[in-house]
């Protein structure tokens, strides 16, 4: 395995820090709000948010880390890293859709 980092993981990388620093911020005064209304709305808000950004993190991780963890322990040969680039998209799709419909509900609730 080559000690080069691609280019198109730098751009992965830098990508899921600003979505992980803009979503955390999001997350933290949705929540602040929360705090300071107890508007379960706006708790809802946050949840959606914070699911939202925890998926783009773990997505990232899986992506780019597990593939490599498992292939210095043996587990896993060079051509199953695509294998792991569909589980990062699958887990972070899935994490926006749950979050998508938290906040959907934060519209609605009374």
């Amino acid at each position: 395995m080559s000690p080069h980092v691609p280019s198109s993981q730098v751009g992965i990388v830098a990508t899921k820090t600003l979505t992980l620093i803009l979503g955390g911020l999001i997350t933290y005064y949705s929540y602040r709000a929360y705090q300071r209304t107890s508007a379960r709305e706006l708790q809802a808000l946050s949840w959606g948010f914070g699911i939202m950004t925890f998926g783009a993190l773990i997505g990232g991780v899986i992506d780019i880390f597990v593939p490599r963890i498992l292939a210095r322990l043996a587990w896993l040969p060079e051509s199953g890293f695509q294998d792991w680039l569909v589980v990062s998209v699958f887990v972070q799709s899935l994490l926006t859709t749950v979050a998508f419909a938290i906040i959907l509900y934060s519209l609605y609730v009374d």
